[in-house]
């Protein structure tokens, strides 16, 4: 059995496109609990602390944790919780190139086998205006997002290019979330992506 402990639409549905089968089943980690670091050790260490929690419950079970924080002149941005904190944040991405860092944790409890890694996707924005900005924010899309965009959505409009990972500035970078998976035998490669029942 595989598990994503994240309540994320955005995981769940890049898993689903990679042809995984699995439950979803939230973590309910406080993530204002995590002392902030450098952005790799913080992605690592709330993506560890979710599949930990889950994995607990469900000892047997291979456990998917995520987190991603988006990086702009070594301030880091999470999700906005109102329209100004949104405003402010595409404001300061506008024309710039930012990080985004994903870090995810494979761990399995039964096994004591725990993999966790980050990864970083460069990220360029267009000029902004001040009324792209406010059309963009009233769409609600920032919300939820770390950096207020979401690069899926009406939000692709902002980027002009990405070095890296697509996936990874949607919420998970699916390449190496794979890769692990079948390096540890937790998936096979068949007509489709198939769980090993591992």
């Amino acid at each position: 059995m595989l598990i994503l402990a994240s309540k994320s639409p955005r995981r769940k549905y890049l898993l689903e496109q990679a042809g995984l089968k699995f439950s979803v089943i939230p973590s309910s980690v406080d993530e204002s609990a995590i002392p902030m670091s450098t952005p790799e050790t913080y992605v690592m260490t709330l993506a560890r602390a979710k599949a930990d929690e889950v994995s607990k419950k469900y000892p047997k079970s291979w456990v998917i944790g995520a987190d991603t924080v988006v990086l702009i002149g070594g301030a880091i941005l999470g999700k906005p919780d109102s329209k100004k904190d949104a405003r402010n944040m595409i404001k300061k991405l506008s024309g710039q190139v930012h990080q985004v860092f994903t870090g995810f944790s494979i761990c399995c409890l039964e096994k004591n086998r725990a993999i966790s890694e980050n990864i970083k996707t460069d990220v360029l924005f267009k000029e902004l205006s001040d009324d792209e900005i406010e059309w963009y924010i009233h769409t609600d899309e920032p919300f939820d997002k770390a950096g207020a965009y979401a690069i899926q959505g009406f939000g692709t409009f902002l980027v002009k290019c990405i070095n890296g990972s697509y996936t990874n500035v949607v919420g998970l970078p699916v390449c190496e979330v794979i890769e692990t998976l079948l390096k540890e035998k937790v998936i096979k490669i068949g007509g489709e992506l198939n769980s090993n029942g591992g």
